[in-house]
């Protein structure tokens, strides 16, 4: 029995995204900080999101921030102090769009994909002190 309608992609032009992370470099998360690393995985224009590897190692904390669209993180190696709880090696959290985090710490040298379907933005007591969403990361990717 055939298909009652045409499955093909309009778009000709559709390819898988393949990224071989292992050989990729790590690159500076936070400047002038040699505790956070980087690697680009993925960054889509027409859908805003975005794909990072991250390897913390044990101390680095990221500063409070606001979760402008839902984001998956899944815990490859090490441990993370999340707000009220903690997330090991093979933990799976997803949060949703408004999630606010006060410090994110790595407690051990950590590796975690973190996919967001947006942007992030950062803020201390008085104002937003960055914003991070999939244009930053191509920018930084070159």
């Amino acid at each position: 029995m055939g298909l009652q309608q045409e499955i093909k992609p309009v778009n000709s032009e559709l390819m898988d995204t393949l990224v071989e992370a292992s050989k990729m470099d790590w690159m500076p998360y936070v400047e002038g900080d040699d505790r956070a690393f980087a690697k680009i995985l993925y960054t889509g224009s027409e859908s805003g999101t975005w794909a990072v590897l991250f390897r913390w190692l044990k101390g680095f904390s990221a500063d409070p921030h606001k979760h402008l669209a839902g984001s998956h993180t899944f815990i490859l190696s090490g441990k993370l102090q999340v707000r009220d709880g903690l997330l090991n090696a093979g933990d799976y959290v997803y949060e949703p769009n408004g999630m606010l985090h006060d410090e994110t710490t790595a407690l051990e040298d950590t590796e975690y994909l973190f996919i967001s379907n947006g942007p992030v933005i950062f803020f201390d007591d008085k104002n937003f002190t960055g914003y991070l969403g999939w244009e930053e990361w191509q920018r930084m990717k070159g």
